[in-house]
């Protein structure tokens, strides 16, 4: 998963990554760093189910009757979903003028959160290392491309619910929108057979925990009042 950015200085990007940056890698190669120190991981992310427990076979009859319920224009949802960014998030809710061309600022502070989105979910996956639904059951079948790689929590929710939370910031009148779209994305994990619900659930609120953290920086809460002002031109 990727953000578009355009235009960002590098005196203004190292600024807000040190902001963000709780515990910063002192290096100049790397111009942001984030932390996950602030988020207390272990109480947010209980273990998942234990595999062949009663509660994982519940969670495979899920995704099974989510297969077999999926059309061919929700799996091709699935896929967009799965290389979704901030811009096909923010314009499903906002409106097509919702573009990193059109905000630039918008864009630098969404580059920069996906720094500490990466480090938090790749800290949150070793957790708890557990394997996707399609290697404990072969008859769940993807619809979009996946590996090996740790399937609790999920990072699309993560990255979903924390795009919403800081979004909402910035348009609060679209909080409700932002959620709704966040909880949509959730729901094609699950239809695209890559994710148990309990994956989910645990992204959903570790995502809400980072954007928490983050609005508490200052140098974000500006960043929030810059993208909300360079928006003004746009909103209706």
């Amino acid at each position: 998963m990727t953000i578009q950015i355009v235009n960002i200085p590098m005196t203004r990007l190292l600024a807000l990554a040190l902001a963000l940056a709780l515990s910063l890698a002192a290096t100049a190669a790397a111009a942001s760093a984030f932390s996950p120190t602030p988020l207390d991981l272990p109480a947010l992310l209980p273990a998942p189910p234990a595999p062949g427990s009663a509660a994982v076979r519940a969670e495979l009859d899920t995704v099974l009757q989510a297969q077999a319920a999926r059309t061919p224009a929700q799996a091709a949802r699935c896929v967009q979903i799965e290389h979704e960014t901030i811009w096909l998030f923010g314009s499903e809710v906002l409106g097509p003028w919702f573009t990193a061309a059109n905000l630039p600022k918008t864009a630098e502070l969404f580059f920069v959160a996906h720094t500490g989105f990466i480090a938090v979910n790749r800290t949150a996956k070793a957790l708890h290392p557990r394997q996707r639904p399609p290697f404990a059951d072969e008859r769940i079948k993807p619809c979009v491309e996946f590996a090996d790689t740790g399937s609790y929590p999920s990072g699309h929710a993560i990255q979903s619910s924390l795009w919403a939370g800081l979004l909402a910031e910035i348009f609060p009148e679209h909080a409700a929108g932002f959620a709704a779209r966040a909880a949509e994305t959730r729901r094609y994990k699950l239809l695209s057979g890559v994710h148990y619900p309990s994956d989910l659930a645990a992204g959903q609120a570790v995502g809400a925990a980072l954007a928490r953290t983050l609005l508490k920086i200052p140098d974000v809460r500006r960043s929030i009042a810059e993208a909300r002002a360079e928006a003004a031109a746009f909103r209706k």
